[in-house]
């Protein structure tokens, strides 16, 4: 029988990192416990126990399969913690604790997965918010691609706070805390092997500690939603019909930076459908909406949060905008998808 190389530094994982024997249980010691160690995780149970303050709960869950794994602005770590808390923070809540689950492929660089880990860990601690629990499956080589990563987010939503479909109105402002198209970029980018005059970085990032901020100046938000697969049109899209309003954009008001819409334009694409890590759109009354801005603005993570639109009357749930050469467009659904594996 052939040694298994388990060094972190030359070795790959193999079958026997899930076998349940002494591998596995020296992989979860020496990679995954001791670089997303806190108490809770530290108790060693396969269920994390802890207490949660008062209020309503809120539980998310979110599979992770991007190619690469690595990109310009994060990797697959980072991202399964910000894609993770920022769908948790969209109903208004606080963040609480993260588990994780990984698949991972026989073969790949124990270098690579404790490169990952380390990211995942760091994202973790920067966001306060700790992974207590998780899991660990090895699949054949050829059966996976490399690591796919499934985190779960669980928060509390305070009392007086209720962010929902059904209290979207016609006549509200439609805000959004960013540019646009950076994260998609970003991954094509690396993906194709381009080259741009400038690095696309992934606007990857969590976003709670805004909404928190959002929240407390204004609790009456009537919608928050983080803009990533299909980007913005496919959120507002989804808003809009769920709501059964339509909406009004202005394309003058979307911020885009310069790179991005150069790439978008060299490659074909609409910034308004690739997707976003770092970005969310709320839709609040008009008479909060300039409040609001100023109060987004003021966190690093939404300095060129804009007003962008208006709700309005329309029980078939179009979505228009008028185009910086004085027309009109319809901002529709993809047919398919322009980026696929994205997060």
């Amino acid at each position: 029988m052939n040694k298994v190389d388990t060094s972190l530094r030359t070795g790959s994982v193999d079958m026997s990192h899930g076998g349940g024997g002494r591998a596995m249980a020296e992989l979860i010691r020496d990679l995954f416990k001791r670089h997303l160690s806190n108490p809770v995780l530290d108790q060693g149970h396969d269920a994390a126990l802890f207490s949660v303050p008062a209020g309503r709960l809120v539980l998310s869950t979110d599979g992770h399969v991007i190619s690469p794994l690595f990109f310009p602005g994060g990797d697959i770590g980072s991202l399964a913690v910000h894609g993770t808390l920022n769908d948790v923070a969209m109903a208004g809540a606080k963040p609480l604790y993260l588990t994780a689950g990984f698949i991972l492929e026989e073969g790949f660089p124990l270098a690579d997965l404790e490169r990952i880990v380390m990211s995942m860990a760091k994202a973790a601690e920067a966001a306060g918010v700790p992974v207590v629990t998780g899991d660990t499956k090895v699949v054949e080589r050829g059966k996976g691609d490399g690591v796919f990563i499934t985190t779960t987010g669980l928060g509390v939503v305070p009392d007086g706070v209720d962010i929902a479909t059904g209290r979207v109105r016609p006549g509200q402002a439609i805000l959004l805390s960013g540019s646009v198209g950076d994260h998609g970029v970003a991954i094509l980018s690396k993906r194709e092997n381009l080259d741009f005059e400038t690095q696309i970085c992934s606007d990857s990032a969590a976003l709670h500690e805004l909404v928190a901020a959002m929240v407390a100046a204004v609790p009456g938000i009537a919608m928050l939603r983080d803009p990533t697969r299909g980007g913005l049109a496919a959120t507002l899209n989804e808003i809009a019909r769920e709501a059964k309003v339509g909406m009004d954009l202005d394309e003058a008001s979307i911020p885009v930076s310069p790179d991005v819409a150069a790439a978008c334009e060299l490659l074909g694409l609409d910034p308004l459908y690739v997707a976003n890590e770092g970005k969310l759109v709320c839709i609040c009354d008009a008479d909060d909406a300039d409040r609001l801005v100023t109060v987004m603005r003021e966190n690093a993570l939404a300095k060129d949060a804009a007003r962008i639109g208006t709700v309005v009357e329309d029980a078939t749930g179009m979505v228009r905008m008028r185009t910086g050469f004085g027309g009109q467009r319809v901002v529709d659904w993809l047919a398919g998808e322009q980026l696929p594996r994205i997060c």
